[in-house]
């Protein structure tokens, strides 16, 4: 809500969040004035909810006790490839899309459409008469150069003080986007001016505000400070 946002990105079992956000937001405004937008869960079309390579019928967590039935960003890549490997299938060997029929195969297709780009009809197309072992060879690769990627990604940014840096300036400018949605609550909720400082890089305040609307601008300038 702080943001403003019309859409937030969240996975199946994350739209819950988005919808309390909303209960929140539609009840306040019910009771003041329109001050919050309602945001609206963005779910993707593939790729919602990954389900457990070892048990296909429910959510990949990480708080797998076996740990073979998740990957873990940071696991090594032959530890990461050896689990798509073993990943639960069934025994036809036939590769097609039916999440109530084929669950494990299914999920598979789902990882593999997510990091290569290719539709899950195109890959049914590609392995029409291929086996699961050489599909599960060909995404243990796609699976293991994404994660290299990853690797090489964090081991960058681990280095120096880069994180350090980008924690500070995102700080800073969520307390200067704080004190003013603040203000534009106090104001919605009093209908009197906040006559003090806003912290950061935005100007005092100074004296009485006439307008909700001038603290709102300034909330959203403000969210595209760099």
């Amino acid at each position: 809500l702080l943001y403003d946002p019309d859409y937030v990105p969240v996975g199946e079992d994350q739209k819950q969040h988005c919808e309390l956000a909303r209960d929140i937001a539609e009840r306040f405004n019910n009771r003041y004035s329109e001050t919050f937008k309602l945001p609206e869960p963005l779910v993707p079309k593939v790729g919602g909810r990954i389900m457990d390579l070892q048990n296909p019928t429910k959510k990949m967590s990480k708080s797998d006790e076996t740990g073979k039935g998740c990957i873990y960003i940071l696991d090594d890549i032959n530890v990461s490839k050896k689990k798509i490997m073993s990943a639960v299938t069934d025994s036809d060997n036939a590769i097609y899309y039916d999440v109530k029929n084929k669950p494990g195969i299914s999920n598979l297709l789902t990882i593999y459409s997510i990091l290569s780009g290719e539709s899950i009809d195109a890959l049914v197309e590609r392995y029409q008469g291929v086996g699961y072992g050489q599909f599960k060879k060909d995404l243990a690769e796609v699976v293991g150069n994404e994660l290299q990627k990853i690797h090489d990604k964090y081991n960058e940014i681990n280095q120096g003080n880069y994180i350090d840096t980008i924690l500070n300036e995102g700080a800073d400018k969520e307390d200067i986007a704080a004190s003013i949605f603040q203000a534009v609550v106090n104001q919605t909720i009093s209908g009197l001016a906040c006559g003090r400082p806003i912290r950061g890089n935005v100007a005092f305040l100074g004296g009485p505000l006439n307008y909700l609307s001038e603290l709102r601008q300034r909330f959203i300038e403000t969210l595209h400070l760099t």
